[in-house]
């Protein structure tokens, strides 16, 4: 339950051929809302403004991206994933684009400056960071050469506007640590984003896996109505050719063996009939006892001794959901394989809230695990001396429970006793069978 998916430790696919998690046209839509504002921006400045600068050269900047867009558009992948060296291509020209509209109208005193910071940020959500580092690289090297080749800012005629040096100093500073700060912290997002994603499709397969188990006995059900018609008919036919033969016709024996498996099926249809209803009402509701021992069946044997006890405001019957049974079941599991000789699960209620604890004699959480408990791929297993983390399984168990109405708490037992402590509680209302 704690092994990670073999196919996340797969390795990465080359260069040429790994795909971004973007699609062309999205990079296309994001490059035409920048022309849109770099060309409103150098109009306003150029003629509502009316401040001299070399517009004609940062149009034909602009123009560029123009053309370079209107070229991917018409290669008819727009609505392809961009590969990797494709999308760090267009965002590395983005940033070069950037640095010559920059260069052309006062290099770092051009508030604009700040503007280098998008395409790193696109890159670190959507590229491998070796990428998006090279990225960085480059817009490094443009903030250090707009530095040093730029023209004067545009400015009131007749007036000149100087930074010091120091200022600009400081201002590449901010853009640099900008740069920094920012892709750093949007990889991490959207590798975040990612991990619960796949660890959320995992959640979904359980799901669906249980539904389609609990849905078998009412396809069982449909299946021994509609061939219950069609079976009668048969056997009737069966036994009336059987009644209109001689004794000695050779086709006697046949028939009435005819009759004998048709009788035969509708003994068995008879019997998955009445499995089936009984199976339904056992589905819906059951003692919380019996679902506690079903849940600790499997784990019985395996190294510690499994305690159930119950203790409660008189006898409960409780929703039998395939989501508990299996959530449940993954943390006993866990309990049981760090246990050093015993488990105690139990359940305790009242007239307002429904609390199942699992506890165990082991070695408890780690302190760095028990901080992050819950969160996908947290595991470590193969430290020696501590439970560790339980990874994907606690993962899946905390969503299922919690889609039941279910908050979960997981801590380590206070000395002098020791071992670790899951409590599952919910309001007696979201899992009463009484409710039903």
């Amino acid at each position: 339950m704690t092994q990670r998916d073999p196919s996340l430790e797969a390795p990465l696919p080359g260069f040429w051929q790994a795909q971004s998690r973007v699609r062309v046209r999205t990079l296309l839509l994001l490059r035409w809302l920048a022309i849109l504002g770099q060309s409103s921006a150098v109009l306003f400045v150029r003629y509502g403004l009316d401040m001299e600068f070399p517009v004609f050269w940062a149009l034909g900047a602009i123009g560029v991206s123009v053309a370079l867009n209107i070229v991917l558009s018409l290669r008819g992948r727009s609505r392809e994933l961009a590969r990797e060296w494709e999308a760090a291509l267009q965002l590395a020209y983005d940033v070069v684009q950037l640095a010559v509209l920059l260069a052309l109208t006062g290099g770092l005193q051009n508030p604009f400056v700040f503007l280098f910071v998008a395409p790193v940020a696109v890159s670190a959500t959507i590229l491998r960071p070796a990428l998006t580092a090279l990225l960085a690289a480059l817009t490094f090297a443009c903030v250090g050469l707009i530095s040093v080749w730029r023209l004067p800012l545009p400015w009131i005629e007749g007036a000149s506007f100087e930074i010091p040096q120091l200022y600009e100093f400081g201002v590449a500073a901010a853009v640099l640590i900008g740069l920094g700060f920012t892709s750093v912290y949007a990889w991490r997002v959207a590798a975040e984003e990612e991990r619960l994603s796949i660890a959320l499709t995992a959640v979904q397969a359980v799901l669906a896996r249980e539904q389609t188990l609990s849905a078998l006995g009412g396809l069982a059900a449909a299946a021994a109505h509609e061939l219950g018609t069609p079976l009668a008919t048969i056997h009737l036919v069966a036994k009336e050719m059987a009644r209109d033969l001689p004794p000695n016709d050779a086709r006697a024996e046949d028939v009435q063996l005819l009759v004998s498996q048709s009788e035969r099926c509708r003994a068995i249809l008879s019997q998955l009939s009445a499995r089936t209803e009984q199976g339904d009402a056992i589905l819906l509701r059951a003692p919380i006892r019996a679902i506690m021992e079903e849940i600790a069946a499997p784990h019985e044997g395996l190294g510690a001794e499994i305690i159930i006890e119950t203790n409660g405001d008189g006898p409960l019957e409780v929703r039998r959901m395939p989501e508990i049974i299996h959530a449940l079941g993954g943390i006993l599991e866990n309990a049981v394989g760090f246990a050093r000789s015993r488990v105690e699960f139990s359940a305790r209620w009242t007239s307002e809230t429904i609390e199942i604890l699992i506890r165990d004699d082991g070695p408890g959480f780690a302190p760095g695990v028990l901080e992050r408990i819950g969160e996908p791929y947290v595991t470590e297993r193969d430290q020696e001396g501590a439970a560790g983390g339980l990874g994907l399984g606690f993962f899946i168990s905390k969503t299922l429970l919690e889609r039941t109405g279910a908050k979960l708490e997981a801590k380590n037992l206070k000395p002098p006793a020791h071992g670790a402590l899951v409590r599952a509680r919910w309001t007696r209302v979201s899992i009463d069978a009484a409710t039903l």
